[in-house]
């Protein structure tokens, strides 16, 4: 027998078996560029982003912050990413002043607005009403900024504002009439209120 037969453990190709199966699916850890170029680190911090890798995007994105902290396309993403792991905190620090130095951007005011709103469910009427305000702000600069009427339909609604989520949602419906979600919401709370759907 070789060094390499199974009866010592190898598998016949040299390499250690798999102990189980929770060892085949295990994944290594991601390596975070060590790169100090801040266009390859916002490139790579985008792309992880865009991909719904969102810790490697954050620290990719911060990283490229540190090199250019003011740089708006930037700002926006990592706000973007603070926002999807639930950063809510760090992502108002950050867009808050972008959208000072930014106030025709439609992005910025929609990312401002989720990250004023937070987890929904747990919204207080302060940060629904500064949603609220930023979500407008997007909307009136970009009529079919996508999602933002379907996202201040959901926050009336959440406050069983209904006749102002029905408006909202009908103007999802303009942006994107094949919104199956906009449409159900409609037509439930025009029956909560005996209205017919518009």
């Amino acid at each position: 027998m070789s060094e390499h037969d199974s009866t010592n453990g190898n598998s016949s190709n040299g390499a250690p078996p798999l102990k189980n199966e929770s060892e085949k699916k295990r994944r290594r850890p991601k390596i975070v560029e060590t790169t100090t170029d801040f266009f390859e680190l916002m490139e790579l911090g985008t792309k992880a982003l865009e991909q719904g890798q969102i810790s490697t995007a954050t620290q990719l994105l911060e990283q490229a912050r540190k090199l250019e902290p003011e740089h708006p396309d930037l700002l926006l993403n990592l706000g973007g990413a603070y926002i999807l792991s639930k950063k809510f905190k760090q992502a108002v620090e950050i867009l808050e002043p972008l959208s000072e130095r930014q106030p025709s951007n439609p992005m910025v005011w929609t990312n401002l607005g989720a990250a004023y709103l937070g987890n929904p469910i747990l919204a207080t009427d302060e940060k629904q009403q500064r949603a609220i305000g930023a979500f407008k702000i997007a909307v009136a600069l970009d009529p079919k900024a996508p999602n933002v009427a379907y996202n201040l339909g959901l926050i009336f609604r959440d406050r069983k504002e209904n006749d102002e989520a029905i408006h909202w949602f009908n103007r999802a419906l303009e942006a994107n009439p094949n919104d199956k979600d906009a449409r159900n919401y409609i037509e439930q709370l025009s029956n909560l209120d005996g209205n017919e759907p518009t």
